[in-house]
């Protein structure tokens, strides 16, 4: 497997899915899990970034990022 730059670590999903009452997680299932994260993160962060443009602001808010991640 090629090795590839997770935004989100290793660890940081890996205690996520301990926290939803995985008793062990898999390295393999850490980086999958990761990296879902951060495809799911990545599209509502652009549709955030719409949203403040569109209100014409640079600066995104909170608001924004809930409206995004609601639709």
């Amino acid at each position: 497997m090629a090795k590839r730059s997770l935004i989100i670590s290793k660890a940081a999903a890996a205690r996520i899915l301990q926290k939803a009452g995985a008793e062990r997680v898999s390295e393999e299932a850490a980086i999958n899990f990761a990296a879902v994260l951060e495809s799911i993160g990545l599209t509502i962060s652009e549709q955030a970034v719409r949203i403040s443009e569109h209100s014409g602001r640079k600066t995104v808010n909170a608001e924004d990022v809930k409206l995004a991640a609601r639709s």
